[in-house]
């Protein structure tokens, strides 16, 4: 029984863009196995692009959603942004798999592959762009990727690794720990270290391990200096308050 074939005009509804040049589209949902073996009829030259019209339109967009974010932030938060992960994610929404063209000998279940679909939703980027400009490839970013930006606020979970990368990028020596003070029972200690990064003051952190204060530490340095900026939920007077918390314990 032969596959219902989908309308295009259903995917460019949920994508927000109608094509002068279907044609762009379909290439863009055109597996390498349907373009017998030519990568210029499949969405790899289009892929190629779209990644980087995808980083602009992010880039850009982060640059005004966080207007007091440092270089180091925005990085991180594009870096989130443009992963193969989240690019699957938005072609999953888009129900962009039932549309992928394939060749006879492939299995219909690589139309789920998240590989392909991250290809995808980036060769549509390109298609719209090559299609209407930059400006239209923006506004689909802008409508499939801005949620996104909030949800991916917080910090990556490893300080003591951010700051040694943020550290060695600048030529500086590797941070380094000192236990400035140890206090409670054997079975439940509490440990304040202090990390010192060459030409800048020395931050302290808490913890139950070395490790734990050594992390609280790393990023309490990371704060100060506005490298990092702790993520804020607002109406949150909790958060608030812990936040302000942190600030100051970050200055000891």
């Amino acid at each position: 029984m032969a596959r219902h074939k989908p309308d295009l005009a259903e995917l460019e509804a949920r994508i927000g863009h109608t094509f002068s040049d279907r044609m762009l589209l379909i290439q863009a949902l055109t597996h390498m196995s349907a373009a017998g073996g030519a990568g210029a009829k499949s969405y790899q030259r289009l892929e190629f692009l779209g990644d980087r019209v995808l980083g602009l339109a992010v880039a850009e967009m982060l640059y005004g959603a966080f207007p007091q974010g440092s270089e180091g932030e925005l990085s991180r938060r594009l870096s989130e942004l443009v992963r193969k992960e989240t690019c699957a994610e938005v072609a999953e929404n888009w129900g962009a798999g039932a549309f992928v063209k394939l060749g006879g000998g492939e299995k219909s279940g690589i139309r789920q592959n998240r590989s392909v679909l991250a290809d995808v939703c980036e060769a549509v980027i390109a298609a719209v762009f090559l299609d209407a400009g930059y400006a239209a490839a923006r506004r689909v970013v802008e409508t499939h990727f801005s949620a996104r930006m909030h949800i991916y606020s917080k910090p990556p979970s490893n300080p003591k690794a951010a700051l040694q990368e943020w550290a060695l990028a600048r030529g500086l020596p590797t941070p380094t720990y000192e236990v400035v003070e140890q206090v409670g029972p054997h079975h439940a200690p509490e440990f304040r270290i202090a990390v010192t990064v060459a030409g800048l003051e020395s931050a302290t952190g808490l913890g139950s391990s070395k490790r734990a204060a050594e992390q609280d530490a790393a990023e309490n340095l990371l704060v100060r200096e506005g490298i990092w900026s702790r993520p804020v939920v607002e109406g949150s007077e909790e958060h608030a308050h812990s936040a302000e918390a942190g600030d100051t314990h970050a200055d000891v």
